[in-house]
């Protein structure tokens, strides 16, 4: 804790009635006597000797305990107007450097549980340093310019343009692949089933009793249905339900089928004795 130069201010009587108890006859001083150490190998205020301390440009050691308790003593004797706390921060600044001196000078003891010296003076620049950092952080905070007084704001704000700016990276490959499924999506598909047209096993019976009564050698059955056969997707059908009517046939014993090898062509014939008039007219 550092001293500085004290102050006295007036005041009434009835607002500060603890300052009474130290009044004399002697008027008061307008600014306070400051504390000055005269020791050997140092002079100056408190504050600067602490600084130094923490700085360690002056040894501890060399400073007279005696000589800096008669200052302080004789400062707090002079300065009676002072307020009662502000005295006795001096005395426990004085009674701490005390110690810490003879904590310097005294060798330490094994065993002993207290802080050394050197961890009394890391303590003390430590607060010194961080009370330099609030007094520096003060003067920048109250040198700083203030809106109004050293700086003044626009009036009208200004107008912000943005200008965008596009890039394109798309392949043309991309650009193919996007313009079709846009295409896809705008599309209208529409599927017909076109009706398929199938010869029913009755149907196949009627045809090769006709065509059957007429020949009597044989022949192929593709011969039979050219003629009924009026496009190509109905020969499937026409082949499939001609050849299953005439299996019929076959075990009626009307007709007759014979086939040379596998996947040939399927030759058949009204079986001699046999007669398809009559069930043919009756179909009809």
């Amino acid at each position: 804790m550092a001293a500085k130069s004290a102050r006295t201010t007036g005041r009434d009587d009835a607002a500060a009635p603890m300052e009474a108890l130290w009044q004399t006859d002697s008027p008061r001083a307008e600014d306070g006597p400051a504390l000055v150490i005269d020791v050997q190998g140092f002079e100056g205020p408190l504050d600067l000797l602490l600084h130094l301390a923490r700085s360690q440009r002056v040894d501890m050691a060399r400073i007279s305990v005696l000589a800096l308790a008669e200052q302080y003593l004789r400062f707090i004797e002079q300065a009676r107007v002072l307020r009662l706390e502000m005295a006795a921060d001096y005395l426990v600044m004085a009674a701490w450097l005390a110690y810490l001196k003879s904590k310097l000078l005294i060798p330490k003891v094994p065993g002993d549980e207290g802080e050394s010296g050197e961890e009394l003076v890391a303590v003390l620049q430590f607060r010194l340093k961080r009370l330099e950092a609030m007094r520096e952080a003060a003067s920048k905070l109250v040198n700083r310019n203030r809106l109004g007084r050293d700086v003044f704001a626009r009036g009208m704000p200004e107008i912000v343009v943005v200008e965008k700016k596009n890039r394109f990276s798309a392949t043309l490959y991309d650009l193919l692949s996007a313009y079709a499924t846009q295409r896809q999506r705008q599309a209208v598909s529409r599927v017909e089933i076109a009706q398929r047209s199938v010869w029913s096993l009755k149907e196949a019976r009627v045809i090769l009793r006709r065509m059957l009564g007429e020949m009597n050698d044989w022949t192929a059955l593709d011969q039979f249905l050219i003629a009924f056969i009026p496009s190509a997707r109905e020969r499937a059908t026409a082949l499939a339900s001609s050849f299953a009517a005439s299996l019929e046939l076959v075990r009626e014993g009307k007709i007759e089928i014979r086939q040379e090898q596998p996947f040939s062509p399927l030759y058949m014939r009204v079986k001699p004795g046999a007669s398809l008039d009559e069930e043919t007219a009756g179909d009809v």
